[in-house]
């Protein structure tokens, strides 16, 4: 016992940045409930207050890490490697965009109990990418999980919203138990809970044949997971929950569980080391499993959203078939190629996480107190009323489709050049279906892009947009364009992580 809590002790050191987020929310957590009161009310502006705080939260973290060690740990309950840097970079920047896309939604008395549970979330995201056990990559799961019902919850109004949070808390529950199941296979098979420790101990069973019971507890992991990355067949809650809960909750869930997703999967993947052939990283079977997901939720994701009017549904439709592009880079998890799945990945999830918030924050920025922007005829003629909210929501949308000049061509050209250069046929099949979705996507996007700037305007001259959420998709914007002609830091940090796949 004391040898495990020196190694923990030992280990704190390491997740400095992600002990300053937690420091925060529980100090948010004390302070808040004394600032509101049913019989005295509460002070209008509150919540601007905990947004400034949340904002400091994230940026003191930052500063921790970019002035801590670089040192790479691959022992004790953490791993600080690429990964992780790679995490807390997509954490850092656009946990701050989403703190703004919360800030103006979100009401007073509620406001911070909302940015405590985004920054558990965040911190959460990262010790995902950290875990070396099994109990910690567990514990950090939940601890995304449990904040995000009380996220989606709060801000929301009316029965829908109520519903949605069930919705999503119940079938939660049933993809973390499929988790734990998962994980439970290992430590039975490992006889430890240490990642390195599962490594160890099935690499001669593994690299000699087929061991079933591996392979059961990766098949429940990756179910339990694709909950997260909205993934067919586990993908039919998102559409409902997407257009019950505010966009601001939607924004966060449209991105950081895909994070905490594809992660997790990554460090299982790293601890079974279910070789077949040099430079695998997948078996065959596994390979065509995940194959046959990514084209299956690409297709449904891009047909269903050609049926939506209501543009939250859209835009949940439209995660579901990223999430299929995304799968199809992580079939693909292999060196010698033109480019490394893993890395094609990771390069396309931080410009999805920047178009999608970008979309939802416009979403926030042009509802009011009076009515939420829901429908496309809603946003008739928006260009008029708001010409840079609809410039902004255009570049984008934009990205989304993966049009230049805009870092969405790049994130989509890369993984489909990572598919096609697997020199096999199945790799050519997922490059043709992603080139075939990215021309599906293009009509539900550009649709909207059409109401906004060819329709008659709907808006009165006097409405009036949230500011914060405002900024927060003007600074999506910039960066989807931005990456297009400068996507190198980005794509090196990406790079840097696909070679763990070695």
């Amino acid at each position: 016992m004391d040898a495990a809590i020196q190694a923990l002790n030992g280990a704190v050191q390491h997740v400095v940045p992600e002990l300053i987020l937690l420091a925060t929310v529980c100090v948010t957590f004390a302070i808040g409930p004394f600032l509101v009161s049913d019989r005295h009310g509460h002070s209008t502006g509150v919540r601007h207050r905990w947004g400034i705080i949340a904002l400091i939260g994230i940026v003191s973290a930052a500063i921790a890490w970019q002035n801590g060690s670089m040192e790479s740990v691959t022992t004790g309950p953490f791993r600080i490697d690429e990964l992780v840097w790679f995490t807390r970079l997509l954490s850092f920047s656009l946990g701050s965009v989403l703190v703004l896309v919360l800030w103006g939604q979100v009401e007073d008395r509620v406001s911070a109990e909302c940015q405590a549970c985004l920054l558990a979330i965040l911190a959460g995201s990262n010790l995902v990418a950290a875990a070396n056990d099994l109990i910690t990559l567990f514990l950090a799961l939940e601890l995304v999980s449990i904040p995000t019902y009380v996220l989606l919850y709060l801000p929301g109004k009316g029965t829908a919203s109520r519903e949605a949070t069930i919705k999503y808390f119940l079938l939660s529950i049933f993809s973390s138990a499929l988790v734990l199941f998962g994980l439970s296979y290992l430590y039975g098979l490992a006889g430890t809970t240490s990642l390195p420790g599962v490594h160890e101990a099935l690499k001669t069973a593994i690299s000699s044949g087929s061991l079933p019971i591996a392979a059961l507890a990766f098949t429940m992991l990756l179910a339990g997971l694709s909950f997260r990355i909205t993934a067919v067949p586990f993908h039919f809650y998102a559409p409902d929950v997407f257009q019950g809960v505010a966009p601001s909750g939607a924004a966060m869930l449209s991105f950081i569980p895909k994070v905490v997703g594809f992660v997790a999967l990554f460090r299982v993947v790293q601890a079974l080391s279910i070789l077949t052939a040099k430079n695998a990283a997948l078996s065959s079977l596994e390979v065509t499993l995940i194959s046959g997901m990514a084209i299956i939720t690409m297709f449904l994701g891009n047909l269903m959203a050609l049926r939506q009017r209501n543009v939250a549904r859209m835009m949940a439709y439209s995660s579901i078939a990223h999430a299929g592009y995304m799968l199809a880079g992580f079939a693909v998890i292999a060196q010698g190629a033109i480019v490394n799945g893993w890395s094609a990945l990771l390069f396309y999830l931080a410009i999805y996480g920047i178009a999608t918030i970008g979309v939802f924050g416009v979403l926030v920025a042009v509802s009011d107190s009076h009515k939420q922007a829901q429908t496309l005829d809603d946003f008739s003629g928006l260009s008029r009323a708001h010409p840079l909210t609809a410039m902004l929501l255009a570049i984008v949308l934009f990205g989304l489709t993966g049009l230049p000049p805009t870092a969405g061509f790049l994130g989509k050209l890369n993984l489909f050049l990572a598919a096609w250069s697997q020199g096999n046929v199945l790799g050519e099949i997922l490059a043709v279906a992603i080139a075939m979705n990215a021309a599906i996507s293009a009509w539900y996007y550009l649709r909207l892009v059409a109401v906004m700037f060819l329709h008659p305007s709907s808006h009165s001259g006097e409405s009036k947009v949230q500011i914060p959420a405002l900024v927060g998709s003007a600074l999506c914007a910039v960066a989807t364009l931005a990456l297009f002609v400068a996507p190198q830091a980005l794509w090196k940090a990406a790079e840097s992580v696909g070679r763990l796949t070695s």
